[in-house]
């Protein structure tokens, strides 16, 4: 029987090289921030769309919104090009910090249609902002803590 003892620590020594470069290359992943603050401006348009519509029992959801849909998946795809990051092994902490983003804009909207209508409409525009700067702080948020997810990942063993 042979020793393959030798081929055991070349591989074991691969491995631990494989770790660090995967740490030095998440250690200087920069997120995009033009993008991150892309996903930004999707929520605040949508957010500030509740100005523009008449809430009550007449409401319709006005049908521009689904620019904004193909926009974010655009936008989407520009990071995951741009990153390389999988969106399907986010995290948990990158999952949840998304999460957090969507039921955000769901709850600014939900605000923005009782502003609208109360006859407060300009201050839409508010929460049009919070959207805006909650939103893009979440997906830079979301960003670094996929990064970290990736670093943590365990490599197969030797």
């Amino acid at each position: 029987m042979e020793n393959n003892l030798g081929a055991a620590e070349d591989a074991a020594a691969r491995l631990r090289n494989l770790a660090a470069d995967r740490n030095a290359l998440a250690a200087g992943a920069a997120p995009p921030r033009t993008l991150l603050a892309g996903l930004g401006g999707v929520a605040a348009c949508w957010v500030a769309g509740a100005a523009d519509t008449h809430p009550g029992a007449a409401y319709e959801s006005p049908s521009w919104t689904w620019l904004l849909v193909g926009l974010l998946f655009v936008i989407l795809h520009l990071i995951q090009r741009d990153t390389g990051l999988k969106f399907r092994r986010l995290g948990a902490r990158a999952t949840g910090a998304v999460s957090g983003a969507v039921l955000l804009c769901l709850f600014l909207f939900s605000v923005s249609l009782g502003l609208v209508s109360l006859g407060i409409t300009w201050a839409v525009t508010l929460t049009g902002l919070a959207a805006f700067v909650l939103v893009s702080w979440l997906a830079e948020v979301a960003y670094r803590a996929a990064v970290d997810h990736l670093r943590t990942v365990s490599l197969p063993r030797a």
